[in-house]
């Protein structure tokens, strides 16, 4: 049921924590997976990493930036070349650049959070939609956050654009179900990644963030990995337009 073998999937954002994880459960389960991030070694990094390790899947590596809609072009573009058709979509990479209260943040700030959270993501289902529908197949997942489905007095901005997420996957879902696409989302509480130190590695946040999850402790990027394989895989085939939380229980 949770086999991917043959499948194409690209995922943003995927040469180190979430997205990595992510990335080499697909390779695992037969997928073939593209390494993409701003910096090209960095992938070239990760996609040796996961190659290395015999998966029945294959990683290749085709950089891009999300805040630039000819390189998400680029993006698709390139995975057709290399690959062929596009079976699976992750956008899991994201930016939150201020750390502060929302009445603080710069408008550019704002302004790289909404683009490079939502609009980037909008932007990448539009391109790989036509393709799902004329095959009546094809899987979409955006990592959203619990931060989506709770305030903060630090990372509001942050929050709201994982909020849209949300309502970006129900839209998709509701619109292009009816071609067997399944669109959805992954919501993280706070795992151990480069994205969230400032979260994890500030003391009195880590305490609360432990104190308030009922397995009292973070989540570890490779825990991230199965949910997206069974998203995308014959096991969820009848799953869309819905938000699977992966915090240990935190929102409860």
């Amino acid at each position: 049921m949770f086999d991917l073998t043959g499948k194409n999937a690209i995922i943003t954002g995927s040469s180190k924590g979430i997205g990595k994880s992510i990335a080499a459960a697909m390779a695992q389960q037969g997928a073939n997976v593209v390494i993409s991030s701003r910096k090209a070694d960095v992938c070239e990094a990760t996609a040796e990493e996961i190659n290395s390790m015999g998966f029945p899947g294959k990683a290749i590596v085709i950089p891009c930036n999300i805040s630039d809609k000819t390189a998400l072009e680029m993006l698709v573009e390139e995975t057709r070349s290399q690959l062929g058709q596009i079976d699976i979509l992750v956008c899991n990479a994201a930016s939150n650049p201020f750390f502060g209260s929302i009445k603080d943040i710069p408008d550019d700030a704002f302004e790289k959070i909404m683009n490079n959270n939502i609009k980037a993501n909008h932007n990448l289902c539009q391109m790989v939609i036509p393709e799902m529908m004329e095959r009546k197949d094809g899987s979409i997942i955006i990592v959203s956050s619990i931060g989506g489905l709770n305030a903060s007095p630090v990372i509001g901005a942050y929050n709201i654009s994982k909020a849209a997420d949300i309502m970006l996957v129900k839209n998709y879902a509701l619109e292009f179900g009816q071609y067997n696409i399944r669109t959805n989302a992954i919501a993280p509480g706070l795992f151990r990644t480069d994205f969230a130190k400032a979260l994890w590695e500030n003391p009195e946040i880590l305490k609360q963030s432990t104190a308030t999850c009922p397995m009292k402790r973070i989540g570890e990027p490779d825990e991230i990995g199965g949910a997206a394989v069974f998203l995308a895989s014959q096991a969820g085939s009848f799953v869309n337009g819905h938000t699977l939380v992966i915090d240990g229980g935190t929102v409860v």
